[in-house]
Formats: C-alpha cells, structure tokens, sequence
C-alpha cells in the first residue's frame, strides 16, 4: 500500500508539469489519480463515493450562482473597479484589493472571496505575468484570512470542531500570523506587479460571459473537488501510520504535501484535542502557506485558475518560490518560540 501512494504521489506532483495534455486536462487526471489512491488504501466503498459526490455540490453552485450574478451585474461592477484603481494608484489599488479579500474572507467564505477576485482580475487586464502574480498573491492571502473563523473554509471548521473550542478560538491563535502575513502578500503586490499598461486596459473590452461557458466552469470545480475528497481519504491512511507522532516542526515541513491534497482532510487527520497550542499552529500554518503552491492545494486556487485559464506550470513559477519563502519566514517564528 505505502509504495503505491508514493507512486501516485510522485505522480500527481511531476505528470501535470511534464505533460502538457496532463496539463490541460488536471480535472479529470487527478479523479482518476484520487480513484487509485482510494482504491490502494482500500477505501473506496459506497460511503466515500456518497461523500465524494456531495462534498462539491455547495462550491459548485457558489461558482454557478456567482458567475451568473457576474454576468448580469458586470457594467456597473467593471465601472466601480475601474474608477476604483484609477483613483487610488494602480499598486496600491491591487495591494489594498489583496489585503481586503483576505481579511474579509472568514466572513464571506474563502469561495465568495476567491470569485470576487476573478471578477476584479477579469475587469482590470492586466498583463499576463502581473495577472498572474496578482492572483496568487490574493489566493494566498485568502487561503490564510480564511481560517480565521469557522465558516471561513472547511480546513477551519473542522480544526474547530474536533478541539471542541469556540468560534473565536482560531482567531486568538493564530489571529497575529495570520494579518501579519495578508498584509505581506499585499505589500508584496506593489513590489512584484508592474504598472498598469494605460493603453491595455482603455483598448481592452470585456464580453459577456456564455451561460454554458458558466455551467462548464462549475462542472470543472465540481470534477476537482470530487478527485480532492478522493485523493485526501486515499492518503489518510499514509497520513494516520507515519505523520501524527512526528515533531511538530518536522510535521510542518511536512504538510506541504497540502499542496496538492485537501488541506482540510489532512487537518482531520492531523490534529487532535491531545495536541498543545504550539503544536497546532505549526500544524496548521504549514497546511495553510503550502496550500497556495500549487493549482489543487487550495479551492481559491482552482476557481482562479480555472476562470482565468492559468496553467499548473504558470502557477508552481510564481507559487512555489513565494510559499518556501513565507515557509521559511514562519519557520523562523516558530522556532523562536519554541
């Protein structure tokens, strides 16, 4: 069993980088990779496809509901983005957008964060390598934002509810780490992002989007998810034999496996009542930073991606050197508290 999950593990990391119609079809590559893990464990049954199959539909309908609220508010939403970034300088617009989405994001749930940054990312064209930088560094910024309450993202909700705490237990936690770092990924915008090309966005006009076009786009989300409930409940077993003893700073190594697998199921795997403070935190920032590395470590990740046509090889350029960074950063914290 273990040699297997290695196998598909190596797998899902390298195939979608090497292989270009991997590449352009990772959906349908990870449910077939997430089918194998689940069926090596031993534990794809009846009751693991009735979760797989239900796990996606609230996200689903989140990403259909929106794109068509999108579609038939796009006019005025375009002009306040515009007037928006044209008052406030173009960096600094981008800076203040990633550091909003983040912070709000427990609130509005890291889905309704993610497909408002869609929207902001389509209404201002960019260029292609700002875009994408720009896009990364707000999922990022949700992705850690969104843990601060429980009904920010599932990885939040379930860290909750298995040490039986309260709803504000997350944000006294790790409330310092977490703002501390939306605001980095912000000031991270102005550094990193180039000037508006003025004559891009003024030439450049936005179309309606087709309702198939937005049904589609659901679909792929719905496909996604369903392969990350499989391939977190294949690797669970991998996970329960040789991860739960280790010390809490390796475990945080460690967990960037989050950056292809559902950090949510790793927390369900991870963590217990048993653990002290400090452990937890490392636990949970390792799956949180690692989680933006990669296109299927987090849902932000792929409803951006998908909408914006950003590839895997596009994303791990920009995502990887900024999550071993920031991994390193607090890394650093950690250890001096220790």
């Amino acid at each position: 069993m273990v040699a297997g999950l290695l196998i598909i593990l190596v797998l899902v990391l390298f195939l979608p980088f090497t292989v270009s119609r991997i590449e352009r079809n990772l959906e349908l590559f990870l449910f077939v990779m997430g089918c194998a893990a689940a069926f090596v464990s031993g534990v794809l049954d009846p009751e693991l496809w009735m979760q797989a199959v239900r796990d996606p539909l609230h996200i689903t309908l989140a990403v259909i509901v929106a794109g068509i609220l999108f579609r038939w508010l796009r006019k005025p939403f375009e002009k306040a983005v515009l007037s928006g970034s044209r008052i406030v300088p173009f960096r600094l617009f981008l800076a203040l957008v990633i550091m909003v989405l983040g912070l709000i994001s427990s609130i509005i749930t890291a889905i309704i964060a993610a497909l408002v940054l869609v929207a902001i990312a389509s209404v201002l064209q960019m260029d292609r390598q700002s875009e994408i930088r720009f896009v990364i560094l707000a999922c990022y910024s949700i992705g850690l934002g969104a843990v601060l309450t429980p009904i920010g993202e599932p990885l939040s909700t379930i860290a909750t509810n298995k040490l039986n705490e309260d709803f504000y237990y997350l944000m006294n936690l790790l409330g310092t780490d977490i703002v501390a770092g939306v605001f980095v990924f912000g000031i991270l915008a102005i550094l990193l992002i180039r000037p508006r090309n003025r004559s891009l966005s003024r030439s450049s006009k936005q179309t309606a989007e087709s309702y198939i076009s937005i049904l589609g786009r659901g679909l792929k989300v719905y496909v996604f998810v369903l392969a990350l409930t499989l391939l977190g409940a294949g690797f669970e077993p991998l996970i329960s034999l040789y991860l739960l003893d280790l010390h809490p700073l390796t475990l945080y190594w460690i967990n960037m496996i989050s950056a292809v697998l559902d950090n949510a199921t790793l927390a369900a795997a991870e963590i217990s009542p048993a653990m002290d403070e400090s452990t937890i935190q490392a636990l949970l920032l390792g799956l949180l930073i690692s989680g933006g590395m990669l296109i299927p470590g987090n849902i932000p990740n792929i409803i951006a991606a998908g909408k914006l046509n950003i590839r895997s090889g596009e994303w791990a350029r920009v995502g990887v050197p900024l999550g071993l960074l920031a991994m390193v950063v607090y890394f650093v914290i950690l250890l001096g508290r220790q």
